[in-house]
């Protein structure tokens, strides 16, 4: 009897351990946990660079911001600062490079010629000054000019040297140069083989005032009576030989005439 309860308590243990088992079989995985992936930061935009700013405050190139604003190229270059990808260089003359320019002068362009100088000093790239290095070995660089305006570089140990192929001048500091915009002063004015390559009309000189002197072939009226003169004297000379001659004949009659009364 004993036996009997013993193995009917082991049969009923194993009946239920093997249906635990099952169950835990048969039932699905817990889901895991996802985390959500974190979305990206948008890149903050780059801040608005104020070229009159910088060239006010950054060094003597009154001049050259005075030709930017009043050929309203001001614009032209701020946009390309600001609303592009590539970003701007620019290469500064300083006041003293404007004022020891005697020959040519500035003042003989047209409006247009002008305008294509001072886009002549811009790149329409921003370029630090490593990359002038690789520049050197592409030949000519097209400057905001567009066309014929181009540009050649050279970096001579570290020094950026610049030939427009009428004039050369040299990078002597860097005013600002954090992309987008690159500001490099030079020590001269780009001057454009495009423009003083070819004659450049002069200034027309004032009309001289005309000269009323007299010609020099148109005789005076003194010189026409001195002229004159000659002329007339041989018929004064001939009138008094006349009246001698008929004096002379009166006297020898009166003379004759007397004697004739005494004989």
């Amino acid at each position: 009897m004993e036996f009997s309860r013993i193995f009917m308590s082991s049969c009923f243990a194993l009946l239920l351990c093997s249906s635990l088992a099952y169950g835990q079989a048969k039932s699905p995985p817990a889901p895991v946990a996802m985390s959500p992936t974190p979305t990206p930061a948008p890149a903050p935009a780059p801040a608005y660079v104020n070229l009159t700013y910088l060239l006010s405050v950054a060094g003597p190139f009154s001049t050259f911001l005075n030709y930017l604003e009043s050929t309203k190229l001001i614009d032209t270059f701020q946009n390309q600062a600001n609303n592009t990808d590539q970003g701007i260089t620019i290469f500064v003359p300083k006041d003293s490079a404007f004022k020891g320019l005697k020959k040519p002068s500035l003042s003989n362009l047209t409006n247009d010629q002008l305008k294509s100088l001072i886009l002549f000093h811009a790149l329409p790239k921003y370029y630090a000054l490593a990359d002038f290095n690789d520049l050197s070995a592409k030949g000519p660089v097209s400057t905001l000019a567009g066309g014929q305006y181009t540009l050649n570089f050279t970096d001579s140990s570290g020094t950026v040297h610049l030939d427009s192929g009428w004039s050369k001048t040299k990078v002597t500091s860097a005013v600002h140069s954090t992309d987008p915009v690159a500001i490099y002063q030079v020590d001269k004015v780009l001057l454009p083989e495009a423009i003083f390559g070819t004659d450049i009309p002069p200034t027309a000189a004032p009309a001289p005032a005309p000269d009323i002197s007299p010609a020099a072939d148109a005789p005076s009226a003194d010189s026409k009576e001195s002229g004159s003169s000659p002329k007339s004297s041989p018929s004064k000379s001939s009138s008094y030989r006349i009246m001698n001659l008929s004096m002379w004949s009166q006297l020898v009659l009166a003379v004759v005439a007397g004697m004739a009364l005494f004989f």
